[in-house]
């Protein structure tokens, strides 16, 4: 009698060995899946977290957002692109005879609150002169200019607007402005090209003034007056500018 080897019987248990493989390969399946998922979080390879994080800290190629304090203002702007007009005359002798005063360029960091206004021109006419604006920035104006100084009483618009033509700051207050605050207004006065002067009708307490730039402020203690008269006193853009304000009209308190 033969004895068969079990080895060699062809279905010695074929459900057995299917459930065996089937077994063996989702064990398989299973540690391939926990590895590629493990490399994924250690070194970055996977796309989805990486991008997330990236635009996160601002890096890849996500577009930056640009936040409202990251805006430039539409006045400074203006400003930055501000420049002589083309017809605003830009040869004229000192006022002492001297070699004129060298301008000064555009403050970078101006005062906030600032208006800018357009070139027009500056020729010397007969007065009176009706200005746009109330106090005036720049325009057409008297032969003469008005001295640098404080004043008392109102002076006129267009010696005024000559002087700013020459590099001017003109500092105007309504004469209702208590007089603790007029007092502050004085040494502004004893400095180089700056007029002081009441103006009746402004809308401002105090009113800085150059050619062509306006600040309007609250009263004298507002840091940003000193910061007007130190950035466009002798601006680059007055035509005129470092011609100086003596020899003309007017006799200052201060």
């Amino acid at each position: 009698m033969a004895i068969e080897n079990p080895a060699t019987k062809p279905d010695a248990n074929p459900r057995g060995a299917k459930a065996a493989a089937i077994v063996v390969a989702c064990v398989i399946a299973l540690l391939g899946a926990a590895c590629g998922g493990a490399a994924g979080d250690g070194e970055g390879g996977s796309s989805g977290g990486g991008s997330e994080k990236s635009a996160a800290q601002g890096g890849g190629n996500a577009p930056a957002e640009t936040t409202a304090a990251e805006e430039v203002d539409p006045e400074e702007a203006e400003l930055a692109r501000a420049e002589v007009g083309e017809k605003e005359a830009t040869n004229m002798i000192p006022a002492d005879g001297e070699r004129p005063d060298r301008a000064r360029p555009l403050p970078e960091d101006p005062p906030e609150g600032i208006e800018v206004y357009p070139a027009t021109t500056n020729r010397s006419i007969r007065a009176p002169i009706e200005y746009d604006r109330r106090p005036p920035t720049n325009g057409d104006h008297a032969p003469i200019w008005q001295n640098c100084g404080f004043y008392e009483k109102p002076i006129k618009d267009w010696h005024a607007v000559h002087s700013m033509d020459h590099g001017v700051v003109w500092i105007t207050y309504r004469p209702d402005l208590p007089a603790r605050q007029v007092d502050r207004l004085r040494p502004y006065g004893e400095e180089n090209y700056v007029v002081v002067s009441p103006y009746p009708g402004q809308d401002a307490p105090v009113t800085a003034t150059s050619w062509r730039v306006q600040l309007e402020l609250d009263g004298t203690g507002d840091p940003r007056l000193r910061e007007f008269v130190d950035g466009f006193r002798v601006s680059e853009i007055a035509p005129l500018s470092g011609n100086r304000c003596v020899g003309g009209v007017g006799r200052p308190a201060v």
